[in-house]
């Protein structure tokens, strides 16, 4: 098994908590003694999860960045969906998918997987290229998401688009310039929602490849939301519409 490094408090608990048996060792801060960390300690020995006591120099080579708040577990590869089909032959009920083409920031991905795993979404999608990886900074900012939400990679996004509207998902893009807002469009059916980039939006041939575009409404003086808060707010909503059934 393939294993990688996850940091962070939100992380590293996360997948104590759902899949203690996939962690090989955690690396702690030695000289980190508040509560929070006597909590992960306590969880990691009822897990029988080998504990490495480690200073914070040797933390910040592991993973390339200080902020790891001290704990930094080496762990194997979850066995989430790891592409479409698998993905789609195994949903229950209609399908609710995000798809983003072209984010770059990790941060953003992180947030796009918290708030997929959030609303329930069933995976999150993106091209292999023009976007960030999962990263490790991607995995601490999802705060667990990462490993329960599968994210999906693949090589051309436009003919997985045209392979989704195939089984009968609705593809709705989002642009600032759309004649139709978020609330017009139905959520109940099966959807995959495509955001764009952080800078750029939907590329043309995504743009093309979808149903329906639809807009946030806006109403004070900012022109558009991070890609993750509209993300959030319109995954929500397509919950809430499935909540009622409208």
């Amino acid at each position: 098994m393939k294993s990688k490094m996850i940091f962070g408090f939100h992380a590293v608990t996360s997948r104590l908590r759902h899949e203690a048996s996939s962690i090989e060792e955690i690396y702690v801060d030695a000289s980190r003694h508040d509560r929070r960390m006597q909590d992960l300690l306590r969880a990691a020995e009822e897990a029988k999860v080998r504990i490495i006591q480690a200073d914070d120099q040797r933390l910040d080579g592991m993973v390339g960045t200080r902020r790891h708040q001290g704990v930094v577990a080496k762990a194997g590869e979850l066995s989430l969906a790891r592409n479409l089909d698998e993905l789609l032959d195994a949903i229950e009920g209609p399908p609710l998918l995000l798809i983003l083409d072209g984010v770059t920031d990790p941060h953003n991905l992180g947030a796009c997987l918290r708030v997929a795993d959030g609303a329930g979404a069933h995976a999150v999608i993106a091209p292999k290229d023009r976007a960030v990886g999962l990263n490790a900074t991607a995995a601490k900012v999802a705060s667990g998401a990462a490993d329960t939400v599968p994210y999906i990679t693949v090589t051309n996004l436009s003919r997985t688009l045209r392979e989704l509207k195939e089984r009968e998902i609705w593809v709705i893009g989002t642009t600032d310039d759309a004649d139709k807002g978020l609330y017009e469009a139905d959520f109940v059916a099966p959807t995959a929602l495509v955001m764009g980039s952080e800078g750029e939006g939907m590329r043309r041939l995504t743009r093309e490849n979808c149903d329906v575009l639809v807009s946030i409404p806006m109403h004070g003086a900012v022109e558009s939301l991070n890609v993750s808060v509209a993300s959030g707010v319109c995954l929500y909503e397509a919950r809430r519409q499935r909540m009622l059934g409208v």
